[in-house]
């Protein structure tokens, strides 16, 4: 059995990792990456979080699952949504968005 200050360093990495990719970026792409590593760091969390706990519901397992499916209508949206702009302007860079041409 590993120590459960393994997964909790890697859960902050991940996130870390993915805030510094939404704050940094301007690119809306990059920016959705950045969202489903923090949602991944998430899931790893529930899960850490569950297999410490003796829990016969398996309750941070299935919160994981119920991330994953929020992550896929997510990231599907969100990238219509890209699309939609690209087509339009002709480029998906953030800091433009909510300027008129």
């Amino acid at each position: 059995m590993i120590h459960s200050a393994l997964p909790m360093v890697v859960v902050g990495l991940l996130f870390g990792i993915g805030l510094y990719g939404v704050l940094a970026r301007r690119n809306a792409v990059l920016v959705l990456i950045g969202v489903e590593l923090m949602l991944a760091a998430a899931g790893l969390l529930f899960v850490a979080v569950g297999s410490l706990t003796p829990d016969t519901m398996r309750a941070g397992q299935v919160m994981t699952i119920f991330v994953i499916t929020i992550a896929a209508a997510e990231i599907a949206v969100a990238l219509g949504v890209i699309l939609a702009v690209f087509r339009a302007r002709g480029n998906i860079d953030m800091a433009q968005a909510g300027e008129r041409e």
